[in-house]
């Protein structure tokens, strides 16, 4: 589902600190379909950033700034009325729901229909080569197809923004490279503004975009 995206996200005077010790300062505007990569070690604040972005930070950190989308402030805003799509380093899908149910969980609510939402369902399952997994078990799928049913289930929630939390880190080389090449090229259809956080150089030029580092002085 394409968001109503014109101006992408903006990223005001960003700044993340823990007991006194600034972690990261960032200012930024990324455009729709476009990706931020910002890299980092461990510990440099990379995760802490989208927490922020998120609106879950964590209360041991404080922070400033805003982020704004297409003009409106999310920086007060609750966490589930942001629609900030997030992937993760794990597909996180839920054990007891099937495949499709794991896809109608994501599905945004402003769908009420039940017949519609299992179209839906069934068409994001056919877009990523997944025809026919309604009923599957998740416990069954090879991580590739897990990643493919996360993505799906991000997107059908109709997010304005994606943020990536190393989401392609426990994938082995070749699904590594398939799976970057899925989310970036469906982000950008979608006109999403992204951030992505990662160690890995080549995800940064696969995505294409500008890169910024942070916490180089901060030891793993």
């Amino acid at each position: 589902m394409k968001p109503k995206t014109t101006d992408g996200l903006h990223l005001e005077a960003i700044s993340i600190a823990l007991n006194g010790q600034t972690l990261l300062s960032l200012s930024a505007h990324v455009r729709p379909g476009d990706i931020l990569t910002v890299m980092g070690p461990s510990g440099s604040g990379k995760s802490v950033l989208l927490s922020y972005l998120g609106g879950f930070l964590d209360p041991a950190f404080t922070a400033s700034g805003r982020v704004l989308i297409d003009g409106d402030d999310l920086t007060r805003v609750a966490p589930e009325k942001r629609r900030c799509g997030m992937l993760f380093q794990d597909p996180l899908l839920f054990p007891h729901l099937s495949v499709g149910g794991n896809l109608l969980f994501g599905l945004t609510p402003s769908i009420v229909k039940r017949d519609q939402r299992r179209r839906m369902v069934e068409r994001a399952l056919v877009d990523v080569e997944l025809e026919g997994f309604f009923e599957r078990d998740p416990a069954t799928l090879s991580g590739g197809e897990k990643a493919r049913v996360a993505l799906q289930r991000v997107m059908l929630s109709a997010p304005r923004l994606l943020l990536l939390d190393e989401p392609f880190s426990k994938l082995d080389s070749d699904l590594r490279q398939q799976t970057r090449a899925l989310i970036f090229s469906r982000a950008k259809a979608a006109g999403l503004p992204v951030i992505l956080v990662t160690h890995d150089q080549a995800d940064a030029d696969t995505a294409g975009g500008p890169v910024v580092v942070i916490g180089e002085d901060i030891g793993r």
